[in-house]
């Protein structure tokens, strides 16, 4: 019987979603609690890694478990046994082929960040901190080099293995509530780092540090280190995944 989860997490207690060996993951509690569960090792297959310290308002896990369970029985289950940061939001019945990774249309991120001179007592492990004046139009003008199908060598750790690094941006846009800029971005897939590393790029448009037009020029020449180092983890979140 294999089941869709729908998960969020706060990621900044963790190595990651994936499983490690000697470092707690995401991954690595759920299945611990499925195994009590069921007193049967359960293996979680989700949509995607997250980075240490990176959170989720919508990851996606398959599981295929050993008997019959009501779906709303182990939702309950689940929430009872996994600690406060990690929530299933969600569990409904899936295809026998469910593959949440290779089924998966697009996925939305979002990163956060906080444009102000004083911290945030709580919001300092969910956004990065800029205390420079940002030009949120001239970084908006910046996220729409990035929308279409590029190579985004240039924004990606490197070391990873990847069958190509040509991704298409559906879409690629910042936003403003008070002290608090979001720049949200869809894509068919992203690179290990990917949006971090945009977002440092753009933040650095904002500062006045980058141009436009030397976003492009980073973006066409596919050298990571050309462009800048990345934005910490914890303002990122994988909000949606869509199928």
């Amino acid at each position: 019987m294999v089941l869709k989860l729908t998960i969020e997490y706060d990621g900044g207690n963790y190595s990651g979603w994936q499983l490690q060996p000697r470092h707690d993951s995401i991954q690595g509690r759920i299945e611990a609690a499925l195994e009590r569960i069921f007193a049967a090792p359960v293996r979680v297959f989700g949509s995607g890694r997250t980075d240490a310290g990176v959170h989720a308002r919508g990851q996606v896990a398959s599981i295929s478990i050993p008997r019959p369970f009501d779906a709303t029985e182990l939702q309950r289950a689940l929430n009872s046994i996994l600690p406060a940061d990690i929530v299933v939001l969600d569990i409904a019945a899936a295809p026998d082929d469910f593959d949440p990774r290779r089924a998966a249309r697009s996925r939305v991120y979002e990163y956060r960040v906080l444009n102000r001179q004083v911290a945030s007592a709580f919001d300092y492990r969910y956004s990065w901190l800029v205390r420079d004046r940002l030009d949120l139009a001239a970084m908006n003008r910046a996220a729409q080099i990035f929308v279409g199908d590029h190579d985004f060598a240039a924004f990606r750790s490197l070391g990873t293995e990847v069958r190509t690094t040509i991704r298409r941006v559906i879409s690629s846009e910042w936003t403003r509530a008070g002290d608090v800029l979001v720049y949200r971005v869809e894509a068919n897939s992203f690179l290990r780092h990917m949006v971090r590393a945009m977002v440092a790029a753009m933040i650095d448009v904002g500062r006045g540090k980058l141009t436009r037009d030397q976003i492009a020029t980073i973006l066409a020449g596919c050298d990571r280190g050309a462009a800048p180092a990345n934005a910490p983890p914890g303002g990122l979140y994988l909000v949606e995944v869509r199928y």
